[in-house]
């Protein structure tokens, strides 16, 4: 049951029994908004896993002493962020958390792998073709040499993150499939001994096609980011050109930035 001292504590069943919100009542910030932000960051540290049931909102709102608009309200701002999912006869439930990722040169193997999120890959396709104008000019060759290009799709918790396509020189090196579900294309890249400096990156958004959609289990015209990276290595030589599509309700870029003198 709730606790009121001018803030609010209480502990809720069966998925939050293990956790204790604090409600500030005096605050100006709204309840829901702090129900959320908390409920938010279980979600994010691991707290409250997916899969796991917060139980409906009559109860919640009796166990944390709040009412059912509140609760409603807290939890549809969660369903729309893609972390919670109401389903009928069940109550509502965690689905994941969303991957935020420094906006750093990185694999995002590593990344989510570094952040407890169970990536996994599959391959679509691991070929070698014609390399075509923005391919040829990114990388530094002819326009129709050939080239590697890859695409993969990328789940975590088994649920799909993001479709990658990337574009290597030819002789750089030689990417086993196999190799390729089981680990990052920036670790592979780096046991054979090409080291990764830089990169030039733009970051954009736009709606989901049909085929799209399909691919990342969305709904055609969800929001998607896009990011198109070309990295070097130490000795500038053009290595990779990535051209990636991401979903929103799922991943975010995270920037820091800093102020000049």
């Amino acid at each position: 049951m709730a606790r009121t001292r001018g803030a609010t504590r209480a502990a809720t069943a069966p998925a939050l029994q293990s956790l204790d919100f604090t409600l500030d009542r005096g605050s100006p910030v709204p309840l829901y908004y702090q129900l959320a932000q908390q409920l938010e960051a279980a979600i994010e540290h691991g707290a409250l896993a997916p899969g796991n049931l917060l139980g409906n909102e009559i109860d919640l709102s009796t166990r944390l002493g709040l009412s059912r608009p509140t609760v409603r309200q807290a939890i549809q701002s969660l369903v729309d962020k893609g972390l919670l999912v109401r389903r009928r006869g069940v109550g509502t439930q965690v689905v994941h958390s969303q991957v935020k990722r420094p906006l750093e040169l990185s694999s995002l193997y590593d990344d989510l792998e570094a952040a407890g999120q169970g990536p996994t890959t599959r391959v679509v396709r691991n070929e070698r073709e014609a390399a075509r104008a923005d391919v040829a000019a990114a990388l530094g060759v002819a326009e129709g040499s050939e080239v590697i290009a890859l695409e993969r799709l990328r789940l975590t918790h088994g649920q799909p993150v993001a479709v990658l396509s990337n574009y290597l020189p030819a002789t750089l090196l030689e990417l086993d499939t196999d190799r390729l579900e089981s680990t990052g294309l920036y670790r592979m890249m780096r046991t054979a001994g090409i080291t990764l400096h830089s990169a030039r990156q733009t970051i954009g958004a736009r709606c989901a096609t049909a085929e799209e959609a399909g691919r990342l289990d969305e709904q055609e015209g969800a929001a998607l980011l896009t990011m198109q990276r070309t990295a070097y290595d130490d000795t500038g030589r053009p290595v990779e050109y990535g051209t990636h599509i991401y979903r929103a309700s799922r991943y975010a870029f995270d920037f820091q930035l800093l102020v000049r003198a």
